[in-house]
């Protein structure tokens, strides 16, 4: 079959773009001639809080990827739409991921839709950091669509806010593994500068409010941590003030304890943090599914995450690691439980049977699957 994927990809950068590119090699393993339809603007640059949108390097070399798409430009939409009416695809994949999206990614659909099927990827319906107008920008988006895939099942429920019943397939976020092979531990810390006897906790990605670090950054204050002697790499760009963070950081005197690598983090580096790392913390206040759960399975990491969204359906607690409430104290306990008890190697051998849940194949097969019933309507 022919598939067109409408979403971020090469040049654009982060965990959408990487996942795009992922699905589209499953997809051509399957056996489909498959496309990537990405944006040449997904931002202006007004509006987004990096420091870059673009990665560097080369491209994936066995993908086809067309940037068509400005988010602000309409007439880039009916092109788009023109364009892909040529190509005519059995069925149509749109990433969805924000309100301010959904105009141009509306009006493509809204364009497609009498002649191919629409399938949406919804990483949220309700945006985490919520403005006014979404509820309305998002329901226009869903509108136009066919069918969806959610990647936890809070987002099935949001996705019940707007229709009742949905043509909806629930399928969890697979295992990330385009960031290269586990290295040992002592060659990632070494790559890093770390301590090869060190404890080492890792907060990865992109900071944003609803992340939590502040969270985290209280519960590395807390008594029962401070005496294990545990640092904390904070490896990703801020997407917020980073003042409030700095400032935290001289308050509850962490300087020593925290070690800041805030810059985008290139994914051939990403490696070497996971793989540096003892557990990988996610304290976030509001999430849906998380790209960073999938990454630190590939590496065979062991997690403590917060019981929010869909974080809890993707870390079995006490067995993968640890899910817990999102308060400092909660994530503290958990923190020295892990160090007091040992718990890095159980877990982990844990995390290397879990993950086989999580494949590519699956997700990819789920999907044909969920088109094939559209058809058979």
């Amino acid at each position: 079959m022919k598939i067109i994927i409408i979403g971020p990809a090469f040049p654009l950068r982060g965990g959408i773009a990487d996942f795009n590119e992922a699905l589209a090699k499953e997809l051509k393993k399957e056996g489909h001639e498959v496309n990537i339809v990405s944006f040449y603007l997904q931002y202006p640059s007004f509006l987004f809080p990096g420091k870059t949108q673009f990665a560097k390097g080369e491209g994936p070399a066995d993908l086809e990827i067309d940037p068509l798409i400005s988010s602000v430009n309409p007439v880039s939409w009916w092109r788009t739409a023109a364009r892909i009416k040529k190509e005519k695809p059995d069925y149509v994949i749109i990433r969805y991921w924000l309100p301010f999206m959904a105009p141009a990614l509306g009006t493509i659909a809204r364009l497609l839709k009498k002649t191919t099927r629409i399938i949406a990827i919804t990483d949220n319906v309700i945006p985490h950091e919520k403005r006014p107008g979404d509820r309305l920008l998002t329901g226009f988006f869903i509108r136009q669509c066919n069918a969806f895939v959610v990647m936890s099942k809070s987002v099935l429920n949001d996705l019940k806010l707007f229709i009742a019943n949905p043509i909806a397939l629930y399928s969890p976020h697979p295992v990330y593994d385009t960031f290269g092979e586990p290295v040992s531990k002592a060659q990632a810390r070494k790559e890093l500068d770390l301590d090869p006897a060190g404890k080492y906790l890792l907060f990865f990605g992109f900071i944003r409010d609803y992340k939590g670090l502040d969270l985290l950054l209280e519960a590395m204050a807390d008594e029962q941590v401070q005496k294990h002697d545990i640092k904390l790499v904070v490896a990703g760009e801020f997407y917020k003030d980073e003042e409030q963070y700095l400032q935290m950081i001289r308050t509850l005197k962490l300087s020593g304890k925290v070690i800041l690598h805030t810059s985008f983090i290139p994914k051939e580096k990403v490696k070497f943090y996971f793989c540096a790392c003892d557990m990988v913390v996610q304290p976030y206040k509001a999430a849906t599914q998380s790209g960073i759960t999938q990454i630190a399975y590939h590496f065979n990491k062991p997690m403590l995450v917060t019981d929010v969204g869909g974080l809890p359906e993707m870390v079995p607690d006490g067995k993968a690691g640890y899910v817990v409430a999102k308060n400092p104290a909660a994530i503290a306990s958990a923190i020295a439980d892990f160090y007091t008890n040992n718990r890095e190697g159980a877990f982990e051998k844990n995390v290397r049977e879990e993950k086989e849940k999580f494949s590519w194949k699956y997700f990819v097969r789920e999907i044909d699957s969920l088109y094939h019933s559209l058809v058979d309507k």
